[in-house]
């Protein structure tokens, strides 16, 4: 054999050589050769060696804990080749891409998985799950540990969330972005599993009995039930306009109240549909034309709220205040107080739409300047638009 040939054939088993080495990053698998001297070898397919060597060794899971050869294994390259022609390997690197594989495949499956809570901000908790980093934001908690604060005083919201701090919670991977190392999981996905599942005993119609779990300003929260919680909207608590619900309920009422939507895991209810409507009757007690001693309850922008008895409430129109026009609610105020009684004729009754208007008694309105009058049912409707934003936005 000539010398030209032998280093042809050795030219080419070195391009075949290099040719077979992993790229950094890769993932590889082999078998352990050799456990010693703080290194583990591991046959890459006969023609090269890895080492794991160092803080490379050793994964938080103790899982390389006890190799011996023999063993099938997986590790990342971390460098091709070192000083003494083997491959760097890491088991390290290798376990975290694993654990990240494994939290993808948890967006698809749906399985639960333990979340330790570690610290807590302002927007939610920092958690660990299965060894990386994760975060739950305040609206992926489950309503048990929702922090319902009054007016969403951010200080008060971090105190309550405190409090969860080194508990394990059950949770749900939403988004793993192993790029940006980014985890979040929900509290609430996993309630709502275990919501919808009990909520088949249920339908629309149905009469549940519970305790007030929480008041906010666009309702309160009944707890019924296997756990289960239903919101009864500010407006379904009773037939008469309420400025807030603590006005009516307080945390550990025992009420009962109809379940009158279903919408996924969420339970809507109302108190006052099992109550009488005083409305359906109120033209047995009042009559248009007729006056009435009103007990002025809430001063507004655009006229005045009163109470013609403890069911049936009625609007002024700001229009129908004075002899004058009024333009703006600093007057209303230097012209009415709350709480105060005065004489209002009724102009109109509508049962159906629950409306009743009312004019201050004895009075004779000019017509307001042109662009100055405001339209009293366009008011209620931005106030409606106003709640339903809130409730949305506190939900």
């Amino acid at each position: 054999m000539s010398t030209k040939t032998t280093q042809e054939d050795f030219a080419t088993l070195l391009q075949d050589y290099f040719t077979k080495l992993p790229e950094v990053g890769t993932m590889v698998s082999g078998e352990v050769v050799s456990v010693d001297n703080g290194a583990v070898r591991i046959d890459l397919g006969g023609l090269i060696t890895g080492i794991v060597r160092g803080r490379e060794l050793y994964a938080e899971s103790q899982e390389y804990a006890h190799l011996k050869p023999g063993d099938k294994v997986e590790a990342t390259v971390i460098e091709q080749e070192n000083e003494s022609g083997e491959t760097e390997l890491s088991f390290r690197v290798a376990g975290h891409q694993r654990t990240w594989d494994r939290l993808k495949d948890l967006i698809k499956t749906g399985v639960t998985v333990d979340a330790k809570v570690v610290k807590a901000n302002k927007g939610g908790l920092m958690v660990m799950v299965e060894g990386v980093p994760g975060f739950i934001p305040v609206s992926q908690l489950a309503p048990e540990n929702y922090p319902r604060v009054p007016g969403g005083d951010k200080n008060r919201i971090l105190e309550q969330l405190e409090k969860l701090v080194n508990r394990t919670l059950q949770v749900k991977v939403l988004d793993a972005n192993q790029k940006d190392e980014k985890l979040i999981v929900s509290e609430k996905a996993v309630w709502e599993d275990a919501q919808k599942a009990v909520l088949d005993e249920y339908k629309i119609g149905d009469i549940v009995e519970g305790e007030i779990s929480a008041i906010t300003s666009f309702g309160a929260f009944l707890k019924f039930g296997q756990n289960l919680e239903g919101l009864i909207h500010i407006s379904e608590i009773v037939w008469q306009r309420i400025d807030h619900p603590k006005d009516v309920l307080k945390i550990g009422d025992k009420v009962k109240a109809q379940i009158i939507d279903l919408n996924k895991s969420k339970i809507y209810l109302s108190m006052k549909r099992l109550m009488d409507d005083p409305w359906k009757v109120v033209k047995n007690t009042y009559k248009e034309r007729q006056i009435v001693d009103c007990i002025i309850h809430k001063i507004e922008p655009f006229g005045l709220m009163v109470k013609l008895d403890d069911d049936i409430h009625g609007l002024a129109h700001i229009s129908e205040l004075s002899n004058k026009p009024i333009y703006d609610v600093k007057e209303l105020h230097e012209l009415f107080a709350v709480g105060e009684t005065r004489k209002f004729e009724i102009m109109t009754i509508v049962p159906s739409e629950h409306r009743l208007g009312l004019r201050l008694a004895g009075i004779k309105r000019e017509e307001p300047k042109k662009g100055k009058k405001e339209d009293a049912a366009e008011q209620m409707k931005g106030e409606k638009k106003k709640e339903a934003q809130e409730e949305k936005s506190e939900e």
